[in-house]
């Protein structure tokens, strides 16, 4: 027992352990480089990592898409070598391919008309404006019959403001289509003379007081669709006028959503 004692107290003398500073990354690594480890050196070994999940891949496209994608790619290509190289065997080439891709669209033309005669919902010629002449003059008769009920609602707070010059052809041919308009659809028409002049069918035109300038009136005729109670200006248009082209006009500006297109509103001037 004393003989194994000493033996025991004599072997870390013998055994050349390896220093700290001796020892590589490797070394440090190994079991008995971890006092705390002791002896007991045995451990669960760590769990293996997981398989990472495969990348998801995009949908294969169908055979449709490749082909097309060939097409406009050889198209493409063709058209430019063409044009840096126009000669008749490059220009040759690009002109049989766009035949192709022509001759594809135009059956596709065809087979979307005849789809579109069956499925109304997706017929387009049924969709807003007609292309039919009777139907386009139904279309238009409806429109102007709406736009007229509109215009004499508005006749209720309204009013067409007119500025002219008594020296301007244009404003004296407008003239009568205003007056015309103011009789038909029960808007009144305020006159303003720019010059102090007259003009027939308005009697009674105002003379400038400033409000022009304010509107920024450089060019006659003016029509402007003026609120009084609330001080709001439209500007209609500039020139000559037609009945029709009034009634649109005024209708488009006076929808609920208008005032998101309109380029500005001024407020109203009260006049002597």
């Amino acid at each position: 027992m004393m003989r194994y004692l000493a033996l025991m107290l004599l072997l870390p003398l013998s055994v050349d352990w390896p220093s700290a500073a001796a020892q590589t990354p490797d070394d440090r690594a190994l079991y008995w480089a971890d006092s705390w480890r002791g002896w007991h050196f045995y451990e669960v070994p760590p769990p293996e990592p997981e398989p990472a999940a495969p990348a998801p891949q995009a949908p294969a496209q169908p055979d449709a898409l490749h082909e097309f994608e060939r097409l406009q790619k050889a198209v493409e290509d063709t058209r430019h070598i063409a044009i840096m190289q126009p000669t008749e065997e490059n220009v040759r080439r690009y002109m049989a391919l766009e035949a192709q891709v022509v001759a594809r669209a135009s059956y596709f033309a065809d087979v979307a008309q005849r789809v579109a005669w069956t499925h109304p919902e997706l017929d387009p010629t049924l969709q807003g404006r007609p292309v039919n002449a009777r139907a386009l003059e139904v279309y238009e008769r409806q429109q102007a019959e709406m736009r007229s009920r509109t215009v004499a609602r508005l006749g209720q707070d309204h009013v067409l403001m007119f500025f002219y010059r008594s020296d301007c052809p244009f404003c004296h041919a407008f003239a009568p289509t205003l007056e015309a308009f103011q009789a038909r659809h029960g808007l009144q028409v305020l006159a303003i003379s720019v010059d102090g002049g007259p003009i027939p069918g308005f009697p009674q035109a105002r003379v400038d007081n400033g409000i022009a300038n304010t509107l920024r009136v450089d060019q006659v005729p003016a029509v402007f669709l003026a609120q009084p109670f609330t001080g709001r200006i439209t500007p209609i248009g500039f020139g000559v006028l037609s009945e029709s082209e009034l009634l649109e006009r005024i209708a488009t500006l006076t929808a609920p959503d208008s005032e998101l297109m309109l380029p500005g509103l001024h407020q109203f001037t009260q006049l002597q």
